[in-house]
């Protein structure tokens, strides 16, 4: 089957370092079976237009994966295996079975009245690098579908639609003290303790919550490590606290009371957006849609991890999720992807596209 070689071929390739030959693979594959509008842009994202019109509907993935297991590799690149009617190999899953059944519902879809993009972006895996890139130089469609996993989600078996996911924030508690001689500690301001002090505000602060399309989400917050002292018998005079919020569409913890204390800040290494879907229309028609290609009952789910359709929806696209992948399956040593799914997903993306209103 043209989907399944073509996923092995992708998958074949390693884009865990650079991208750069997955990527052309995929620019050369719509060059040659597509008589769309093809671009490569310099930070190495795939994108391609067919139709006209407004507004624009497009199917986004990405062709960058996580460093392979060992065992997923050989001399020649990765290794693609199938048996009992899954592929397996880094990268089946997460994403480019996903990103090969785009591709070809993208060619085979009839458009009319409105454009449809493809767009495969590199550096997800490293905080949404590709994605950032493309909406910084002008890539902001009305609409779009992410191909990442949402199958098994309501259920075993069914590939459902997911309408929000949370993103993740990460920060760094810093605290400052005065050292000490631990013979004397009233000598001094114990960091330490000050940032005890912070975890307790932390432990209390609420989680975010909001609902989406009637759906409630919950994020979560939690003190990951902490890390301060130089010796036994001194009073450190720093210490550092780090925190992991998963964070839901329009809400944060308020992180910052801990600025309340003396000598403590709080600095955001991390803010990877949650997506919420802000079209009930369209979370609607790809729902029935799903419901037409699979014989068990999809619904509307949310996900647990961010993905490029947080920095696509801050952007103000009207984004949903819908790909093959399953809980537990991408970046492990035994990656898989059903071959069935991967066809119903193209028979998802291409209904989609055609019955898109505009």
């Amino acid at each position: 089957m043209e989907l399944t070689s073509l996923t092995r071929e992708l998958v074949e390739i390693a884009s865990h370092e650079d991208e750069t030959a997955a990527g052309d693979r995929i620019e050369r594959w719509l060059r040659e079976q597509t008589d769309a509008t093809v671009d490569r842009d310099d930070h190495g994202n795939v994108l391609a237009r067919r139709g006209d019109g407004e507004p624009s509907l497009a199917l986004v993935g990405h062709h960058d994966v996580v460093p392979p297991d060992d065992s997923q590799v050989d001399a020649d690149g990765y290794v693609v295996e199938e048996h009992d009617g899954r592929l397996y190999g880094r990268g089946t899953a997460d994403m480019k079975g996903a990103v090969a059944a785009m591709l070809c519902a993208f060619r085979d879809a009839r458009v009319e009245d409105y454009e449809l993009w493809f767009a495969s972006f590199v550096g997800e895996e490293t905080g949404g690098v590709g994605a950032r890139a493309a909406i910084e130089d002008g890539f902001v469609p009305g609409y779009a579908i992410v191909g990442e996993g949402s199958t098994n989600y309501s259920g075993p078996g069914v590939t459902d639609v997911v309408v929000a996911h949370k993103g993740r924030r990460g920060s760094t508690i810093e605290v400052t003290g005065t050292a000490a001689h631990a013979s004397e500690p009233e000598a001094g301001e114990n960091a330490v303790y000050r940032a005890a002090d912070a975890v307790d505000v932390v432990r209390e602060l609420p989680f975010p919550e909001t609902t989406v399309l009637g759906h409630e989400m919950r994020g979560s917050l939690a003190v990951t490590g902490i890390d301060g002292g130089t010796a036994w018998n001194v009073v450190p005079d720093s210490c550092t606290v780090t925190v992991d919020e998963r964070t839901v569409p329009g809400e944060r913890a308020p992180l910052e009371r801990v600025e309340e204390l003396p000598g403590v800040t709080v600095e955001v290494d991390q803010d990877l957006p949650p997506m919420a879907c802000d079209d009930g229309a369209f979370a609607d028609l790809v729902l029935r849609v799903a419901r037409e290609v699979q014989d068990g009952r999809p619904e509307h789910v949310l996900k647990p991890h961010a993905t490029d359709a947080g920095w696509l929806a801050a952007a103000g696209t009207s984004c949903l999720i819908c790909g093959a992948s399953e809980p537990g399956e991408a970046h492990t040593a035994t990656e898989s992807v059903s071959i069935d799914v991967l066809e119903r997903c193209y028979e998802l993306y291409r209904r989609s596209a055609e019955q898109f209103q505009p």
